[in-house]
């Protein structure tokens, strides 16, 4: 193993099935975290479960590598 070489592997996806945030077009409703029903960074028409950036943040922490 390099010693520059990361000791886990790091993702962009949160797990969260809505990939990418996606600006939410004029008139559309943004989406509700699953978790604390605040408003997300993704619009209402987004498959999968959306979380708020806060519950984005705590959900990549909990499932960080701790190495």
């Amino acid at each position: 193993m390099d010693e520059h070489e990361p000791y886990c592997e790091t993702s962009t996806d949160s797990g969260t099935g809505a990939g990418p945030a996606a600006e939410a077009g004029p008139g559309e409703a943004f989406a509700e975290c699953v978790l604390c029903r605040e408003p997300t960074e993704y619009p209402a028409s987004v498959k999968g479960a959306p979380l708020c950036p806060v519950c984005e943040w705590r959900e990549a922490e909990r499932s960080a590598c701790s190495g």
